[in-house]
């Protein structure tokens, strides 16, 4: 009779007597699985990685009529240009302003819906509620841009009801520059709120419903539940979510932006996004308008990578 080390010895030869299959064999084993993931994978890398080769640009000054390889090699020029010239702060301030409004107004909503639909019993009643606030995501940009500008618009409905009900003027909501952010987080919140309750349902669904009934017990009122139970257990999906959100910073939406511009707003609303089309699209300024959207990526990444580690110091998961 063998003993247990004997055993794990007789095992661990064998294991290393067993030849590895080389990367072909395994390839040709797993060939269909592999074909599956193909598309995908030339998708990425050509719409995502071949195009960031042209990055290189934002160190040139970038002439289309000679192209990459024969225009003069500037270095960090057009960096410093971003942190030299006034429009450019302006436009990172308004970034950052407009991002921190999203992250304090927008970014809970989702969490409170999925609270309030999570205490809903009736099942009809639920799946009515949750199609109303779900549908409005599956609207272009365009088509929501279109619905604000007629409801808001001088003689539109807004103003009518504002005159009938309080005898008011008109007010010009989509001219005036201090409406532009309050109606930018307006506008993400109905068409977005909806659609974010979808991931923190899907933590609350697993809920170990004994929980609540042991809670119960103990005399705790539903807020107290909800404290207790329901937030702790969708807090490691609030901490993704905003380790994700704290990536985009310096990413407001490009088509939601740029329908609400006008010349009036201009000041306020004039985001990185809308000011590397101008510039470098409009203005044929391309390599100072890689730069800076290149300087947008660079901060991104910073920002969920520190993000990140804040998040595992505090005991969470993060992101990776």
């Amino acid at each position: 009779m063998t003993s247990p080390a004997e055993s794990g010895q007789e095992a661990a030869i064998a294991r290393t007597a067993t030849p590895r299959k080389s990367l072909a064999t395994r390839l040709f084993r797993e060939r269909y699985g592999f074909l599956l993931l193909l598309p995908g994978l030339v998708y990425f890398i050509w719409f995502r990685y071949v195009p960031m080769l042209g990055n290189i640009i934002a160190f040139e000054d970038y002439s289309p009529f000679i192209g990459f390889v024969h225009s003069d090699w500037v270095g960090l020029k057009h960096f410093k240009r971003i942190f030299e010239d006034a429009e450019v702060i302006r436009v990172i301030w308004n970034t950052l302003w407009l991002s921190f409004l999203q992250i304090v107004f927008a970014f809970p909503v989702p969490i409170i819906l999925a609270l309030m639909l999570n205490e809903v019993r009736n099942q009809k009643v639920k799946r009515v509620i949750q199609s109303v606030v779900y549908l409005p995501h599956f609207l272009s940009w365009v088509v929501v841009a279109g619905i604000v500008t007629i409801f808001l618009k001088t003689e539109g409905i807004v103003n009518k009801l504002l005159h009938l009900g309080f005898g008011t003027e008109a007010i010009p909501f989509l001219q005036q520059p201090g409406w532009f952010m309050p109606l930018i987080v307006l506008e993400v919140i109905w068409k977005e709120a909806g659609w974010g309750t979808i991931i923190f349902l899907a933590s609350l669904s697993g809920v170990n419903p004994t929980l609540y009934e042991a809670a119960i017990v103990d005399g705790a009122s539903r807020w107290r539940q909800i404290w207790h139970i329901t937030l702790p257990a969708i807090r490691g999906t609030i901490v993704i979510l905003l380790i994700l959100r704290l990536g985009s910073v310096l990413d407001s939406g490009f088509t939601q932006i740029f329908l609400m511009l006008n010349p009036f707003t201009m000041k306020v609303g004039n985001v990185l996004d809308t000011f590397v089309y101008f510039k470098g699209i409009q203005q044929s300024d391309f390599s100072f308008g890689t730069a800076v959207g290149l300087f947008k990526g660079v901060v991104g990444l910073v920002l969920i990578v520190g993000a990140n580690r804040v998040a595992k110091k505090f005991g969470e998961d993060g992101v990776f």
